[in-house]
């Protein structure tokens, strides 16, 4: 019969000395698929995870040659907070300077869209050029929107509710003359509700949105803005954009492609 021990020393040695010169295999330093949050509803996720984000964050990161996927949050704090943390490893759709407030995140420098939050209505037709147009009008928006409370006017009749839903059920029954929303998310919600509302232009803010990383990935960071600019670069980026923010199931009115 033959001594099993010594083989398994002999093996173990064999090991050592194939790590000692350098001949070991590679371990794959990405076993799992990256996962980027985002608090952002339909059309950026959408349930057969074919949404702007669904697509946008895999294909950036397929071209630098790793796994990653979208997933999406109910709440963007939690997002932010878990990505700091290092439980997920990014963030999606997040403004400019994040990194102030959350120090472990490193932001990608090629911008993802340009997050435009704009006036809908259902009777009105006005330029909506800055916060001043809004002052004879119902307004509405969801309570918490940072955005919105940062810029609305004193003396502006304001309502505020927990959700998209119940912000434009008080558009369609008459309860507001005007609401406030992001564009993309706004226009899918109003052609799922065949809602005859109207989306108000110029936008009232217009943001820069952009991806962050944990800074345990910071050898990604520049390959993948070199990698959305080169999709933006071969029309990719367009193409996606049309067939997830402005198709036929999402669009209530022309738009212009985003940069």
């Amino acid at each position: 019969m033959i001594d099993a021990a010594p083989i398994g020393l002999t093996f173990r040695r064999v090991l050592w000395l194939v790590a000692l010169l350098g001949l070991a295999p590679l371990v794959t330093v990405h076993a799992e698929p990256l996962r980027l949050t985002s608090g952002t509803k339909a059309p950026y996720f959408l349930p057969d995870r074919q949404g702007f984000l669904d697509r946008l964050i895999p294909e950036v990161f397929r071209r630098i040659g790793i796994e990653a996927e979208a997933v999406q949050y109910d709440a963007s704090a939690r997002a932010n907070i878990n990505a700091n943390n290092g439980i997920d490893d990014g963030v999606a759709m997040r403004v400019r300077g994040l990194d102030k407030d959350f120090p472990n995140l490193i932001r990608i420098d090629e911008k993802v869209i340009d997050n435009e939050f704009v006036a809908f209505t259902l009777r009105h037709d006005f330029a909506t050029t800055d916060f001043e147009t809004l002052r004879p009008y119902e307004v509405a928006y969801i309570a918490g929107w940072k955005v919105f409370d940062d810029h609305i006017l004193p003396g502006t009749p304001v309502t505020k509710t927990p959700n998209a839903e119940q912000l434009f059920g008080l558009l369609a029954g008459g309860r507001a003359d005007v609401v406030l929303f992001e564009r993309w998310q706004g226009q899918y919600l109003l052609r799922q509700g065949r809602l005859p509302a109207r989306m108000l232009h110029p936008p009232l803010v217009s943001t820069e949105m952009f991806l962050y990383l944990h800074k345990k990935h910071a050898a990604l960071v520049e390959p993948a803005a070199r990698a959305l600019r080169a999709m933006k670069s071969d029309g990719s980026y367009r193409n996606l954009v049309a067939q997830t923010l402005m198709s036929e199931s999402t669009v209530v009115a022309p738009a212009a492609v985003p940069r």
